[in-house]
């Protein structure tokens, strides 16, 4: 496999599961040409009259579908670890004995795993999405036969519109929808909020799949997926169990240096002079970053600030921010508990988005960009401020992209991690995967001080003479290292690709290789 050394000197391939892929350039140097990607025309001829779409079951939707060997299925992941839906297509297909398709979903969770024993006999050749738990590990042991593609919820989208990737047959678990195919994720057994993810294969798919335990009569009100894009709707007992939409990242972390670094992050935004009247922040899912919203809050009760709008994934805890009027909008991406849905199906100011408003990179600008901050994590960062969030210092793939990547753009990134996890430096010399450039990460939070991007003098000016603890990244790391006895030993891996890693322009910003131990 050829590979060639990117804008930021890392050995990239240029060639991906048989398609020409182009090496990282730089922050918005790449340039796309051409038009967008559009599915088959149809005819409404070809369609029941009465707009009735059910079929008796998913067999007979991939079957009518015209499922073959090597096509492209794909599916959203708004069920999170509860989606059902996902599993049972793969076991249709495998009965049908299909072999050698690419699954894209715009992630997977552990209650995918059953997918291993679908790419071990044949049934799914390679997965191209974010790869949690078993999936990362299957991967990064070098088993799958093709090369997986990890892209930003941006990224996907825009490799979508894009025809970088062509989807065959999408199949949509929808909550609740209608025999015409509208379809919303925020009513039913098993609502979830919103279904943002899957708007763009409904858009660009060949063929449209629609999947719901809760069919009621047309119309579906409100309609999140847009009937006259769907070609099938399909009834079954159970898509799934939407209380594992909750997972153990998206709780209030309890642990005293991980609220350390929440406060400070708090405080680092208020004296940075970002916290006023007006202003916007999106904070992620992990326990650090809703513990920084908590701290947020406060500050803003205390100070009578109000933020126009807040960038989700959607939590119980920035509902309680909008039920409060204490912000007008939640812009919502995607939902992460209970108290989200119930948010969105009642609050008037709780929107759903999708990664187009939000974080598409071709398109004429996105919500991402307007954000006045945007506290995210990494697994490592290393001293030019370049971060990782898919690999760990062992290489092992272990998370997915979300919409991290999408993020750096806002007006100013800010990063709360902690200085290491299980005596492991997470500041690091240069970060085994790339996933961000540093240009765009404009400030580091640890228990052990705040360092900021010395691209960013507007912010050291405003710093100077400050009560946080500003110091240098070199200074934290150095600290860090004498402490824990030394840096982390480099992974042992070998030369095989096992996964590339787009930028959210579609190029390739690094890539992962087979971990041999």
């Amino acid at each position: 496999m050829k590979l060639v050394k990117n804008a930021l000197g890392r050995l990239v391939p240029v060639e991906v599961n048989g398609k020409k892929a182009t090496p990282y350039m730089g922050v918005g140097k790449f340039k796309p040409d051409g038009r967008k990607y559009a599915p088959p025309i149809r005819t409404a001829a070809d369609y029941p009259a009465d707009g009735n779409k059910i079929v008796s079951d998913l067999a007979t939707a991939l079957k009518n579908a015209g499922l073959k060997d090597g096509m492209t299925i794909s599916s959203h992941h708004h069920l999170r670890n509860g989606d059902m839906v996902a599993n049972e297509v793969f076991a249709a297909a495998a009965a049908m004995g299909k072999k050698d398709l690419m699954w894209l979903p715009s992630a997977s969770f552990p209650c995918h795993q059953g997918m291993i024993e679908h790419m071990e006999n044949g049934v799914i050749h390679h997965i191209e999405g974010s790869m949690n738990g078993p999936l990362g590990a299957y991967c990064s042991e070098g088993k799958m036969r093709g090369m997986g593609v990890l892209r930003s919820h941006g990224g996907r989208w825009q490799a979508i519109q894009d025809g970088d990737v062509h989807i065959d047959i999408a199949v949509i678990a929808a909550p609740t929808a209608d025999p015409f195919g509208n379809a919303t994720g925020d009513q039913g057994p098993a609502a979830c909020g919103l279904l943002g993810f899957a708007l763009a294969d409904s858009i660009y798919a060949d063929h449209v799949i629609v999947v719901t335990d809760n069919l009621v009569e047309f119309p579906c009100i409100p309609w999140q997926i847009q009937g006259n894009n769907v070609d099938q709707v399909v009834v079954l007992d159970q898509i799934g169990d939407a209380s594992k939409i909750v997972s153990g990242t998206t709780q209030i972390t309890k642990s005293p240096d991980r609220l350390l670094i929440a406060e400070l992050t708090a405080k680092f935004c208020d004296e940075a002079g970002i916290v006023q009247d007006g202003f916007s922040f999106q904070a992620g899912a992990g326990g650090t970053a809703l513990s920084f919203a908590l701290f947020l809050r406060d500050m803003m009760r205390e100070r009578g600030i109000k933020a126009r709008f807040v960038r989700g994934g959607s939590t119980q805890y920035l509902v309680d921010m909008l039920e409060e009027g204490l912000t007008d909008y939640i812009l919502d991406g995607q939902t992460f508990d209970l108290e989200g849905v119930r948010s969105m199906h009642e609050n008037s100011g709780h929107i759903n988005t999708s990664p187009f408003t939000s974080y598409n990179f071709h398109g004429k600008g996105n919500f991402a960009s307007m954000l006045d901050a945007v506290v995210l994590g990494a697994t490592e960062v290393d001293v030019n401020f370049n971060a990782n969030v898919v690999t760990h210092s062992d290489g092992k793939l272990l998370h997915g992209i979300g919409g991290w990547m999408n993020c750096l753009a806002s007006k100013c990134t800010i990063l709360p991690i902690p200085s290491f996890r299980d005596r492991i430096p997470v500041l690091v010399d240069d970060v085994t995967t790339l996933c961000g450039p540093g240009e765009l990460i404009d400030v580091i939070v640890t228990e052990r001080g705040i360092a900021i991007n010395p691209q960013r003098q507007d912010l050291l000016d405003k710093l100077r003479g400050s009560s946080l603890p500003i110091r240098s990244i070199e200074e934290i790391k150095n600290e860090v290292e004498e402490i824990v006895g030394g840096k982390p030993e480099a992974p042992d891996v070998g030369d095989k690709v096992v996964a590339a890693i787009n930028w959210v322009d579609g190029t390739v910003i690094d890539c992962v290789r087979e971990v041999k131990s």
